[in-house]
This record gives C-alpha cells, structure tokens and sequence, in this order.
C-alpha cells in the first residue's frame, strides 16, 4: 500500500468493499439454499419517483425489480451487474481510483457462446458506455453506495471559494487563498474535512464567468460568504459539497441563475434533487435553499416591488422566449414542488411577458451593482423563492 494514501480514503474503501461484498454474497447463499439467483433492486423509473412534502426531496418510491439469472430477458443484465460489482470490488480492495470510463474498459470483452446446434458466436458484455454506467446506478441503488462512496472519480466541475479550511487527503487547504483561481470541488466530497470556516452563507452561482466575477471583485470577503458556481447544470460532488455547507454548518443557501426555465431547475435540483438521480437526494439535495433570481420580478417589478432594471435596460437586454422555453416553463409549473403561491406566480409572470433574462445582463448594468447592490440588497431584505 502507498504510504502516500490518506487514511480517509483507506477506510472508506474498507467501508464500501465490506457493504459491497455483504450485499452481493446473498447470492452465494441463494445457491447454497437451492434457489434461483435473483437481485432485487429498486426501480429507476419515472413512476416510482415521489415527492415527500414533508422532507421537501423527490424520493425513490418503494417498488422493486427482480433481475433473475434465469430469466432470458434478465440474465445480461443480471451478469452484466455482477462482472461490474467484481470489477469495483477488485479496484476498492487495491487501492486503486478508477474512473466511470475505465470501468467500463476494464469490463468491455466478449463470451463465446455456443447454440444448441453447435455453433458459436461472440456477444460482448456491454457495448457502449451509457450500458455500463446504467449498470454502475443499479449497483449504487442496490447497495445504498454512491459511486462516491466506492471511490469512483468522475470530472471536476464545480468550485468554490471563500474563507475557508478543508482537509484533503493529507492536506490542509486554505480557500481564502486560491489568487484568482477556485477549489475544484473534488469528486469525493464526503472525504473532505471542514477544519475552519468563517463564514454567514452560501452563494451558489449557476454560470462560472459570473463567479469568477464575483470572486475578482471580492464579493466573498466584503460579504463574508462563500462563493460556488455548478457551471451549469450541477454535479453530484457540487450538490452534496452545498449540502454539507448547509447542513453540518447550518450555512443559508442561495442560489442565483438565470431568470428561465432551466434556471429554475437547476435551483430545483439543488433543493430537492433530480428526476433521474431521486435516488440520491436524501444526500445530495438541500431542502433549505432558496431561489434568490434573477426573479422575473427584478425584471418587470411586481405591485410590491420596484424593478431592477428601467425600461430601456429591459429592452437591451431581455430575451424573447423560444417555444421550447414556454414548453418547459409549462412541465415545470406542473411540477408539484412547484405549485407554491410564490412559483405559480413567477412562472405565470413568464409565461405572460414570454421574455428570459441572463444573470450577465445584471453584470452588464455593472458589475458593482450586481455585487454590492443586486445581490445583498435581496439578501438583506429576505427577496427570494423558496
């Protein structure tokens, strides 16, 4: 074993190869007992996708399927679940990082078969990688292991900055000091230690060139925040970093997008997790978040607010919605962790005025505006969706 390994990631490999092992050798004993080898693993599906009011997280409801070795129709899968299941094992007890692409690598070979009348031919064990990884989530739900957990690296994407100390591996790092640059918010969030945090929320930004803006213009410091950006749609380390700020720290989450449908959703899977992924929510999602713009209401102004822009600001910058952008503003006022007074009355405001609005457009009337007035003015005075 490395001496450089930490002792983090060594026990959390011992953790996972242990529940990981446990779950898999119910199969042996299937066979011991005479039984028909069969994995029963919660359904990935739409209709088996709840949303818990109380708990404010899409869930994965209680139905499971039965993937049997002898079924003609289950038997790849069910094959092609245990050779991934190996092949993770084998990296966890070797200390080795794999990556979701070299599983798939690593796994990718062909069986010879042979026909009842004697010929053979060749199948592989999975041909492309979205096989694979699909494989990689039935084990993650069977487990009750994020691939996280199993030390399963993917890109970094998120990052973060602000007066802040974390342990990493055998480091500590001071994210007060990164120069113009941010922490790349590392694929295994879970193993990262909060040694000191001086800080009075969490400002979550959906576009990377806004936060890097921020970020030269010291927001942060002035604001004594912590600065993070998903680059868009977040990943899942972004997602449960956030959720550790707000939940270990008890740190206020905002998160400010761009004011259109996609913007709202990525606010909504921040808070309460993602359709695909339910799975992962009671992990990854922070039911506390809140929505803080840009709000069609710091476009257009409401009876109890004045806007943010003038009139001749809107007409340089808005933009005029596309039919898939009213589309999906209509599946997502469907949506029941939509349906509260305040959503309901954005996303009707949208559908009437059929104009979006990009976060840079608030940079573009300045970035001082947009950082000492925009945002902690709407802080200060509670002016968010939640």
């Amino acid at each position: 074993m490395s001496e450089f390994i930490s002792k983090v990631d060594i026990e959390a490999r011992k953790r996972a190869a242990e529940i990981l092992k446990k779950k898999f050798l119910t199969l042996l004993d299937q066979i011991n007992k005479g039984e028909p080898l069969v994995l029963e693993i919660p359904k990935r599906t739409l209709n088996n996708t709840v949303y818990d009011e109380n708990r404010k997280l899409l869930l994965l409801g209680e139905e499971k399927l039965k993937r049997s070795f002898l079924d003609l129709n289950e038997a790849r899968r069910f094959m092609q679940t245990t050779l991934m299941a190996s092949i993770i094992y084998d990296a966890l007890v070797n200390n080795e990082y794999p990556t979701i692409r070299d599983l798939y690598y690593r796994g990718k070979h062909s069986i010879v078969l042979k026909a009842p009348n004697g010929k053979t031919y060749e199948e592989n064990t999975w041909d492309e990688q979205k096989e694979s990884d699909s494989v990689i989530v039935d084990i993650e739900v069977f487990t009750s292991l994020l691939r996280e957990d199993m030390l399963i690296l993917s890109k970094e994407k998120g990052k973060v900055v602000g007066d802040m100390r974390i342990r990493s591996g055998n480091d500590v790092i001071d994210l007060s000091k990164m120069g113009h640059g941010a922490y790349s918010i590392e694929p295994t969030p879970d193993l990262i230690d909060f040694v000191d945090v001086k800080a009075d929320f969490v400002l979550v930004v959906e576009k990377d060139a806004v936060f890097q803006q921020l970020h030269r213009e010291g927001f942060w410091k002035k604001y004594n925040a912590i600065l993070v950006t998903s680059a868009g749609q977040p990943d899942r380390a972004t997602r449960r970093f956030v959720r550790r700020l707000n939940e270990e720290l008890k740190l206020p989450v905002y998160i400010l997008t761009d004011a259109d449908p996609y913007g709202w959703y990525i606010y909504s899977v921040f808070r309460i997790g993602s359709i695909n992924l339910s799975y992962e929510s009671e992990r990854l999602a922070t039911p506390n978040a809140r929505f803080l713009g840009v709000s069609m209401g710091d476009i257009f102004g409401t009876p109890k607010k004045k806007a943010y822009l003038t009139e001749k600001e809107r007409n340089a910058f808005i933009i005029k919605a596309k039919d898939y952008d009213i589309k999906r503003a209509l599946e997502i006022k469907n949506y029941e962790w939509f349906k509260t007074k305040a959503w309901q009355e954005e996303i009707d405001m949208f559908l009437q005025k059929k104009a979006k609005l990009e976060i840079e457009a608030m940079a573009s009337k300045g970035l001082k505006f947009l950082a000492f007035q925009y945002i902690p003015e709407k802080i200060q005075t509670n002016d968010f969706i939640s």
